[in-house]
């Protein structure tokens, strides 16, 4: 007899193994697209070579302190919120280089900001974003050190730049630090601060499979839906019950009927966050927590509304009580990329050696949400992923972790550090370019009204 027999535990069989057939084929897709694909081009000469050439060597010699920093950050793993440490090495680096930094910015004590000195008053703004949250449990399988790495490497060039010449970059450039991209938002807790107030282009990458200028980012709403019912004796008089965990047992299998209407692209994922305290009693209280995704901001909309009619309707059918909350953190929209900005990313990407695709060339897998999306339609706004991982290894998952923090992903931070810089040197120095991104955010709707989208 085992030790897990004596003590009355059975064990039954293990998990199976997912099967890889749909990533292989996905990876099939994406050799296939790729080898079709146009090389992506810009209509705009962006910043002189000389500026270029400085930018990049000024990455080189950055290089070894990015790839401390992103290990110190890697290494600290802090939750959103709480990542006083990563912040304080990212405040480190940049007053040792003699930047000045603000730290505990908009009410929030892990954000922060810094500005290049010396800039006109009356140029473009361009803001560079860090993120530096890391996942619960797995640290950074997000690759949120390699974000922070890759911003502060970017500012640090074009400090290097300045300094050499401040007539190379007639315009303002910011470091923003944002926390708490994992579930808490805080870039729209920043802009509903007036973070972003001033700001013509935003600009960071992010860490992934593949290299995409444009890459699929979907809209997303947090519900808790909690049902309210009758407490009662489950053996002696259940019958004076009215079961709260019956409506949330109900609910999860309604959403799960829902699945199979859901647009492609759409996503409905949730937990049981409270189902009683005993199997003696009749539950009182039970509650669900959902996450609501899609790839449109009407589409999230009309998904809301059917989430919010089977709550109530469940209630109907068990005699409980329901209260549905939305946006306990606030919402994340689907990302609007801008053309002219990911071309000049493509371009700078090309000069290190990376082939970047548009997301039309690329395999439709991934449906994962950003708050950046609530950047991008205030205000024009660059997000494109930077391959640290081999095709299909999945974001929050321990092997993109792995992937991460390895040297080859160290190398990704300081190509993407290049990218950033130059992108922002291209429209600073370009007006062409300056009037480019502005009119295509002007032809997509222009600003939107964020708060009031649910309304």
């Amino acid at each position: 007899m085992t030790a897990s027999a004596a003590h009355g535990v059975r064990l039954g069989p293990a998990p199976t193994t997912p099967s890889s057939r749909y990533l292989d084929e996905l990876a099939r897709e994406a050799a296939r697209r790729a080898a079709l694909a146009a090389p992506i081009t810009s209509d705009h000469a962006g910043a002189p070579a000389e500026v270029r050439r400085a930018l990049a060597d000024a990455v080189e010699a950055a290089a070894p302190d990015l790839a401390r920093l992103a290990d110190r950050i890697f290494a600290l793993a802090e939750p959103g919120f709480a990542e006083a440490g990563s912040v304080a090495a990212i405040a480190d680096a940049l007053s040792s280089a003699g930047l000045p930094v603000e730290v505990g910015v908009h009410g929030l004590p892990t954000a922060f900001v810094a500005e290049l000195p010396g800039g006109p008053a009356d140029g473009p703004t361009v803001a560079l974003l860090a993120e530096y949250d890391a996942l619960p449990g797995i640290g950074h399988a997000c690759g949120h050190h390699l974000i922070a790495a890759s911003s502060v490497g970017a500012f640090l060039a074009l400090a290097a730049v300045r300094r050499r010449d401040p007539a190379a970059l007639p315009g303002r450039v910011l470091l923003i630090g944002t926390p708490a991209e994992e579930g808490g938002n805080g870039k729209e807790l920043l802009a509903r601060a007036g973070a972003f107030d001033g700001v013509d282009a935003a600009l960071m990458a992010h860490p992934f499979d593949a290299d995409v200028a444009d890459p699929r980012f979907i809209g997303r709403r947090i519900v808790r839906v909690a049902y309210r019912g009758v407490a009662a004796h489950a053996a002696a008089a259940p019958f004076q019950g009215r079961n709260a965990l019956d409506a949330v047992a109900l609910n999860y299998q309604a959403v799960g009927l829902l699945r199979q209407h859901l647009v492609p692209g759409d996503r409905i994922h949730g937990v049981v966050v409270d189902g009683g305290e005993r199997p003696n009693v009749v539950p009182e209280r039970a509650e669900l927590e959902y996450y609501v995704r899609s790839e449109t901001t009407d589409g999230l909309r009309e998904l809301s509304a059917r989430v919010e009619d089977i709550a109530h309707g469940i209630a109907l059918a068990t005699g409980t009580g329901v209260e549905v909350r939305w946006d306990p953190q606030p919402f994340s929209l689907p990302i609007r990329h801008n053309g002219p900005l990911a071309a000049r990313w493509a371009i700078a990407q090309r000069e290190r050696g990376r082939i970047v695709r548009r997301a039309a060339d690329a395999p439709a897998g991934a449906s994962a949400s950003t708050d950046f999306g609530n950047v991008s339609v205030r205000l024009p706004g660059l997000h494109p992923v930077i391959a640290v991982a081999p095709p299909g290894v999945a974001l929050h998952t321990r092997e993109f972790a792995e992937h991460a923090g390895s040297p080859e992903a160290l190398a990704a931070a300081a190509d993407a550090a290049y990218g950033l810089a130059a992108t922002a040197a291209d429209l600073l120095a370009d007006a062409a370019l300056l009037t480019a991104v502005r009119d295509e955010f002007a032809d997509a709707g222009g600003p939107l009204d964020v708060e009031g989208t649910f309304a």
